[in-house]
């Protein structure tokens, strides 16, 4: 993955429920088609922490079910940062074992701005990505 496309009212639902779940982390999986996100699946942090996440494996087997009957594929795993900058930690990128997706970032640190950043990891190797919001 080169770059990543987000719709503003998808952008805009990713900070709504981070904003809600603070100050522990929130988290969720971005689905769609050539890149475009098209559809944000909310998640439970089930670890109910500020500092990590971990999703429920039998909420993430719905969802995944619920993409594929929607024709969509799996571009993005999102979490928040309540306190901290769009980064992924040490622990992210141990944890970023599943192949041809990307990471988002949210963060709330200037709770007025919040921003994101995408991150495509390789063998423990991340490189950030360009994300676009565009109107939609």
């Amino acid at each position: 993955m080169t770059e990543l496309e987000m719709p503003a009212s998808v952008f805009d639902q990713m900070v709504a429920q981070a904003r809600a779940a603070a100050p522990i982390e929130s988290c969720g999986i971005l689905a769609g088609g050539d890149n475009r996100i098209e559809q944000l699946y909310e998640m439970t942090n089930i670890d109910k922490s500020p500092i990590h996440f971990a999703m429920d494996p039998a909420e993430q087997f719905a969802v995944v079910k619920k993409m594929r009957a929607a024709g969509l594929k799996m571009l993005a795993i999102y979490h928040s940062h309540p306190l901290t900058p769009a980064r992924l930690s040490e622990e992210d990128q141990r944890l970023a074992l599943t192949p041809d997706v990307a990471y988002l970032v949210l963060s709330l640190k200037d709770a007025e701005n919040p921003y994101a950043k995408v991150f495509v990891v390789d063998r423990a190797q991340a490189r950030q990505v360009p994300l676009t919001i565009v109107k939609g």
